[in-house]
């Protein structure tokens, strides 16, 4: 079944189509790099404006050979350190990538995702994929199949099911291609780890030169009003709104980060399937470990 699976979902993205595919952040909505209609169909299917740029997916850092200017020796030690895995890289676009999918930009973003089933799609196709989240922009990322088949429906060709995302955010974003790496986006890789592994100092920044997914200020929303409370506001908070007629939910996430970050989004969605008008919910405690859903939640507050 999974290489019947691998083979129909190769035979769709070769002949010009669209593909959601599991990856251990979230599903991806995967076409082919070199077809420029497909390219487009992934921007109209999400509703995402052109110069928001997309992540190029890779089988392996060889494989990014022409896709990427040069392979610096930075993103050649972040690959054997954290790749397949949750880090995404900018770096220097080459040749064979379009500027369609760059947003216009001579940098590229690239990574290896770390699932079993998009690494046998993308070594049997055989060249690079674009594959940003499937679903609509600006909305809640899809850490299931379902979530998929919620948003999207029949918009797409394939929906390759791969169970649940086991990260559940987006990969780390980090730039390489100013003086001094730049993690752009949180995620479940850390400043500490990249500042371990390149062995010298990796900072975090916000805006800059340099376009790269997920990182509007409004983002990450459902479709009710996420509102973010202090713990001890959150029963005065509630009873305060629903006096007012709001049905109001309460996002409640799990102590330990990384299952507060697996469970964010279908928790989230979860909420709104149930018709709240209003979701409160409480920033997890400043920190490396919980960047990504404080990052994520903020956002979404601001998109609400």
């Amino acid at each position: 079944m999974t290489d019947d699976t691998v083979a129909r979902a190769v035979a769709i993205l070769r002949r010009g189509g669209v593909v959601a595919i599991p990856t251990e952040t979230v599903y991806g909505l995967a076409a082919d790099l070199a077809n420029p209609e497909a390219i487009a169909r992934v921007y109209a299917i999400k509703g995402r404006p052109a110069e928001h740029p997309l992540i190029v997916h890779a089988h392996d850092l060889a494989a990014l050979t022409g896709y990427v200017a040069a392979i610096p020796p930075a993103l050649a030690a972040l690959a054997r350190r954290f790749w397949p895995g949750p880090l995404t890289a900018i770096v220097a676009r080459g040749d064979r990538t379009p500027r369609t999918v760059t947003g216009g930009q001579d940098t590229v973003a690239v990574r290896v995702p770390d699932h079993p089933l998009a690494l046998a799609i993308l070594a049997h196709f055989g060249g690079a994929l674009a594959a940003p989240s499937a679903n609509r922009f600006g909305r809640v990322s899809p850490t299931t199949a379902q979530h998929v088949r919620d948003d999207l429906g029949d918009a797409v060709e394939l929906i390759v099911d791969g169970g649940p995302a086991r990260i559940g955010v987006e990969s780390t974003i980090v730039d390489l291609t100013s003086a001094v790496p730049a993690v752009l986006r949180a995620g479940a890789i850390t400043p500490s780890q990249l500042s371990a592994t390149l062995d010298r100092a990796v900072v975090e920044r916000t805006g800059g030169p340099v376009r790269v997914p997920g990182t509007l200020a409004a983002h990450y929303a459902p479709r009710a009003r996420v509102v973010l409370v202090d713990g001890t506001d959150r029963e005065s908070e509630t009873q305060r709104r629903a006096q007012r007629g709001e049905r109001v939910g309460l996002l409640v996430l799990p102590s330990d980060s990384a299952t507060a970050a697996r469970t964010l989004y279908a928790t989230l969605r979860g909420l709104d399937a149930d018709g709240y008008d209003t979701i409160l919910a409480t920033l997890p405690p400043p920190g490396e470990a919980s960047a990504a859903v404080r990052d994520r939640l903020t956002r979404a507050a601001v998109g609400s």
